[in-house]
Formats: structure tokens, sequence, C-alpha cells
């Protein structure tokens, strides 16, 4: 009876199984989310596995059957269609982070405080941005330029990257002069990005609102939603904010269960 009860005891106090989370990450949300991850793994002894990409290409690798838990996309749009398609579970979205836009320069010259006058100056040189149709930074890119009235007439200089990822990396290599890029590239807390930057005002752009879903793939991993509930915890909310993203209290979707 005895070894029987500190058999029952063992069993009721060790940790449940460890889970691998994979997590399809929008570009952007990238250093947060292995900021995030790291605090996730120490907490709970899960451990995650980040792919990143465009938004729009990852939705298509989900869509056709690719392996992730969970996707953290750059906007609300593509969640949603999954929730609609029946690839992620209902009732799991919701906005973890709000993206800003900047524009950006290695040079610590070159842009100035009013960075609408150097957009409308007509000597921006090669500028990029996200691929506008696969990259939620992407077209609120477009939409700023629109809103600033210099689309047509920077149109011909723009250099369209991938994903947002990699329109910082050519404007922090000098493939082009400036990005249109997200503020979390250069307000990384472990790495300060040198250069000039104006962040572009918020109404000149629809509203980037980051969501995450639980996919159906990851409907039965405890680790899956775990980590959902934990993107929504004070500790991963410092590393979001720290980053320079804004949070939604209420949040658009809905809360994971």
């Amino acid at each position: 009876m005895k070894r029987l009860a500190f058999l029952l005891l063992l069993s009721v106090s060790l940790p449940s199984h460890a889970e691998l989370v994979s997590v399809a990450v929008a570009s952007n949300f990238l250093g947060p989310a292995r900021a995030v991850a790291q605090a996730f793994e120490k907490a709970s002894g899960h451990a995650v596995r980040l792919s990143a990409g465009s938004t729009g290409k990852l939705y298509a690798q989900i869509v056709n059957g690719a392996p992730y838990d969970i996707f953290l996309a750059a906007n609300a749009r593509e969640p949603a269609r999954l929730e609609q398609v029946g690839t992620a579970v209902p009732g799991t979205r919701f906005t973890y982070a709000r993206g800003r836009l900047v524009l950006w320069s290695a040079d610590p010259k070159r842009v100035p405080a009013q960075g609408d006058m150097l957009l409308k100056s007509g000597h921006v040189g090669r500028l990029a941005i996200a691929n506008p149709r696969t990259a939620p930074y992407g077209s609120a890119a477009v939409a700023a330029l629109r809103a600033l009235g210099v689309y047509k007439q920077i149109g011909p200089s723009l250099i369209r990257a991938e994903s947002i990822g990699q329109a910082f990396q050519f404007a922090a290599s000098g493939n082009a002069d400036l990005g249109l890029v997200a503020l979390s590239q250069i307000e990384d807390p472990n790495n300060r990005i040198r250069g000039s930057a104006w962040l572009v005002p918020a109404d000149l752009y629809p509203p980037i609102r980051q969501q995450a879903v639980l996919l159906a793939r990851g409907r039965d991993n405890v680790g899956a939603r775990a980590y959902l509930k934990f993107l929504k915890g004070a500790e991963a909310t410092a590393v979001i904010t720290a980053y320079g993203y804004g949070i939604e209290s209420t949040g658009a979707g809905h809360a994971a269960r």
C-alpha cells in the first residue's frame, strides 16, 4: 500500500509531457518571437520551433498542409480565412500586436524629422518595401505613399522585397537607399539599430492588427495552447511592447481556449 501510494504521489508530481510547438511567424515579428519563445520554454518545458516568412507565403504553406501548430500573422485577414476554410480552430484567434510602419535609412543623416517632406522631395532614390501582394507591411507602405500623394512619383524607384525582413536587409545593406519597414526592426531592445527614421503617422495606412490563431494540426497539442495563453500574458506583452508594437487591450477576434 505504501509503495502504491508513493507511485501515485510520484505520478501526480511529475511534469506533463513536453510538446514541440511549431510556429509560423510573420518575419516582422521574428525578433520578439524568439524572445517570447525562450521565455515560454523556460517557464513551461515545452519546445518552440519558429519558421518565418511573409504572411501571404506562410498562409499558402498552411493551406497546402505545412506542419505548423500556430500561425502568427502580420494581419487579421489570413487567420480569419483559415478559420473559414476549417484549417484553424474557431474561437482561438486574437490580436497579439499592433504593427507600426517607419521610414528608415542606415545613414544617420538621411531621414529628417519630417520624413514626409523627403518622400515628397523627389530625391528618394531606391525605396525598399515588402511585396504588397503577400506582406501586410507592404500593402501598408503602398497605402501610406498613396495617402501622401507620392506613389506615382516614387513607384518606378520601388524595390519590392519578398518580405518585410528582406526589405529591411535591402535598406541595411545599401541595396536600397531607404526602406518602409516595421518599427520593431529598428527597436530591437537587445541590438539597437543605428540610422535615421521617421515614424509614419498611423492615419496614413490601415491598422496593422497582427493576429494569432491555433491551427487544426495543433488542436490537441497542449504546448500550442499553452503558448497562445503565454503570448497574452504580462511577460510576453512586455517583450512585444519593448520592440515598439502596440497592444490592443480587448483584441480583435477571440481568446484561445
